[in-house]
């Protein structure tokens, strides 16, 4: 029986991620020639760089990181699997755990198999394509990690993780790795990364600054705050980015990434590439039937953007009016839920389905070393960054913070963490911030996350279900992983 388990997911495992990642990402060349050109390799990176937008990847991630946050309410039951996401009542065999972690192992597959075939110092061109797939393994390994693997602040990082693939051997069948043990894999790979690098992409690839751009992510996570903040630094003083004026920055997520001075990494999504219902944007707008547009902006969430009407982020989240039968506009709802469309999946080269979801911004580095400096003790510098986010919000004055004025907040710390709240909100990050802090989620507000009778939900940061299930069919195939509590 264990003979045929490893069969079974070694041909599995082939029928997904063969050797030439059949023909879509390497145009059905074999190993030797692909690997044999600057041009096959660029090839074969493009290809896994295709990964990252599928529906598997690029979407369902979404659904599983930000659904289970504060910012979002959803405005009725539904039969998809993202249901069970949004309201802590995970499943082994959830849709979108299965589909995400599938396809999140074939990109460090296609990864591995550009590491194995690239010799280190052979030509720059080789070397910044060798730094691009280290970043991409190391990027699935972060996002399956904060997945499936709890926050490495509640025990140092010694709790159960993911699988660590380094090669491309199909037969090995690893445990699970400690949240430590992969951390530490994903260091290694993005510092690798960075020194390789030298060629400046647009930020629809990979470039140095990328790579340090999320090992200031990864470190913060970590709660190693001064190489958060060392890392932070550097990319602001790259001078690779600049934030937008605060006009553009009303229209931030319909310009295209590459035309984007604020934006780090992007995953490029053109035309050809919308996903129409199945898109990120299509439950957040649902304008004109494109979208389902069930899934809306959080009572608790609108209510911290209302405290100052002159916040230009409102323009990401809006109510939706319909007439009634007199002919005066009044907010629509759903079941009762006011709708509060979001729009930073929305509108790009005007198609309101279509957008390139960011991944890594300037605003958010800013917001990083906030953080940081705060753990540090560097409160003033705090909130020198906080400031500088808020003005670019088009805020002012009283708007403003200070050591001597925190606006009724009983630390920095929480002063910090809201405008990170407020500033990156539905980009799949608060969710994280809530609990590798050791706080509660609390949701506070209407939605169907509520069981009957109750009026709020509050998710402890120990809760067995800040993490998910083990695909169910994993542990099947592959008897040395051990399934989450």
């Amino acid at each position: 029986m264990k003979r045929y388990t490893i069969l079974l997911y070694t041909l599995l495992f082939f029928s997904a991620t063969s050797c030439e990642l059949a023909l879509e990402p390497y145009n059905g060349k074999d190993a030797a020639t692909l690997f044999n050109t600057v041009e096959g390799v660029q090839d074969a990176t493009t290809g896994n760089y295709s990964f990252l937008k599928t529906l598997d990847y690029a979407t369902f991630y979404h659904f599983l990181t930000e659904y289970p946050s504060d910012n979002v309410t959803l405005s009725g039951s539904t039969g998809n699997n993202f249901f069970f996401a949004y309201n802590y009542r995970h499943l082994v065999d959830m849709t979108q755990t299965i589909r995400f972690w599938r396809r999140a192992y074939e990109l460090i597959y296609g990864a591995n198999k550009v590491i194995e075939n690239v010799r280190e110092g052979t030509t720059p061109q080789l070397d910044q394509l060798l730094g691009e797939n280290l970043f991409l393994r190391a990027m699935a390994h972060f996002d399956l990690v904060n997945t499936f693997g709890r926050p490495y602040a509640q025990n140092q990082g010694s709790g159960l993780g993911v699988m660590i693939r380094k090669d491309t051997d199909v037969s090995a069948l690893p445990p699970r790795s400690t949240v430590k043990e992969v951390y530490d894999f994903i260091i290694s790979d993005l510092t690798k990364a960075a020194t390789l690098m030298t060629v400046r992409k647009n930020s629809s690839y990979v470039s140095r600054e990328v790579a340090q751009a999320l090992l200031a992510r990864v470190y913060l996570f970590k709660e190693d705050n001064a190489k958060a903040l060392e890392y932070a630094n550097l990319v602001i003083n790259s001078d690779r980015y600049k934030l937008v004026d605060t006009e553009t920055y009303k229209k931030y997520f319909t310009i295209s990434n590459e035309s984007n001075p604020e934006t780090i990494f992007a995953i490029r999504h053109t035309a050809v590439d919308d996903l129409a219902k199945g898109s990120i944007g299509s439950m957040y707008d649902g304008t004109d039937g494109l979208g389902w547009g069930e899934m809306y902006s959080s009572e608790s969430y609108r209510k911290l953007l209302d405290k100052y009407p002159q916040d230009v982020r409102h323009a990401f989240q809006k109510p939706f009016y319909i007439k009634n039968a007199t002919g005066n506009d009044v907010l629509a709802t759903r079941n009762g839920i006011p709708k509060y469309f979001i729009y930073k999946y929305s509108g790009q080269d005007g198609i309101q389905t279509l957008s390139s979801p960011v991944y890594l911004r300037l605003a958010e580095m800013y917001l990083i070393r906030a953080e940081a400096n705060t753990k540090l003790g560097n409160t003033a510098a705090a909130l020198d960054d906080v400031n500088l986010v808020r003005k670019r919000a088009g805020l002012s004055g009283d708007a403003l913070y200070s050591t001597g004025a925190l606006k009724g907040h009983d630390s920095v710390l929480s002063v910090v963490l809201e405008e990170r709240r407020i500033e990156l909100a539905f980009e799949a990050l608060r969710k994280f911030d809530v609990f590798r802090n050791n706080l509660p989620l609390v949701r506070d507000y209407p939605g169907y996350h509520l069981l009957s009778g109750q009026n709020t939900q509050v998710i402890q940061p120990n809760d067995p279900r800040v993490v998910y299930f083990i695909p169910q069919q994993e542990i099947v195939l592959n008897p040395n992983l051990v399934q989450n509590p």
